[in-house]
């Protein structure tokens, strides 16, 4: 035994003096990770490497915020004021915008279980779980949509606001109709997800329409990523944008 962890020893002892030095060295060790480039499917490779993009343009987008808000002369709207409902005679601040991010939140778990059940492969469960949530994002895009026609019918455009800086209508529709987007696109793609479950495309694994690829439960692992970064998105959104 004592032997053997002695040639082991060697071995691997010569194996690093075989890699080269120096920054080569580094990429020779991190190319040959077997784990982090040769498990990953496909698919779930390109989401994240699409998330990771995605994750730039917000982020340059909340920075772009920031920069306006903290630079403009004029007095920025209080968010409190703003996104009031008028409910029982009075305002209450920031009740719609509370409870679009519970709604989205929990979509998030509904979700979560949703990528839980697809790998018990229980078919019928997860595609009523994969409705839920895209029941719950289209209630989110709902609430968003009737916030800007509220404040469109109070006089906020991209250009101008009845409470101060020019800047907060351009910011405003830009960062979240960004979001909304994808909320929507999330939607429309976990009801096509939904029903290839719904329809046993994955326990066969069917071909999919849009690649020729043969189709798997990983899918709906595939499509929780996308969801929860959506999620997640908002959270920073919802800090930045409605509570500073």
């Amino acid at each position: 035994m004592a032997h053997s962890v002695q040639t082991h020893s060697v071995q691997k002892h010569g194996e690093a003096d075989l890699r080269p030095a120096g920054l080569r060295g580094v990429a020779a060790d991190f190319s040959s990770d077997q784990r982090a480039f040769k498990t990953a499917s496909w698919g779930k490779a390109m989401m994240w490497i699409f998330l990771l993009s995605d994750t730039f343009v917000f982020g340059c987008f909340l920075i772009a915020y920031m920069t306006a808000r903290m630079s403009t002369p004029v007095p920025w709207p209080n968010p409190s004021e703003v996104f009031a409902l008028h409910i029982g005679g009075q305002d209450v601040p920031l009740i719609l915008i509370a409870i679009m991010t519970f709604v989205l939140i929990s979509s998030s778990g509904t979700m979560a279980m949703a990528v839980n059940f697809g790998y018990r492969r229980d078919r019928r469960v997860t595609a009523i779980l994969m409705l839920l949530t895209a029941l719950l994002g289209a209630t989110f895009v709902s609430m968003q949509a009737f916030e800007w026609t509220k404040l469109i019918t109070e006089g906020v455009r991209p250009w101008e606001n009845p409470w101060g800086a020019a800047q907060f209508g351009s910011t405003f529709f830009m960062i979240t109709g960004f979001h909304g987007t994808h909320v929507t696109i999330g939607v429309i793609f976990l009801l096509i997800v939904a029903r290839k479950v719904w329809r046993g495309d994955f326990d066969v694994e069917r071909r999919g329409f849009f690649t020729s690829r043969k189709g798997r439960y990983e899918a709906v692992e595939i499509m929780g990523l996308y969801w929860h970064f959506v999620d997640l998105v908002w959270v920073f959104i919802f800090a930045f944008f409605y509570l500073w």
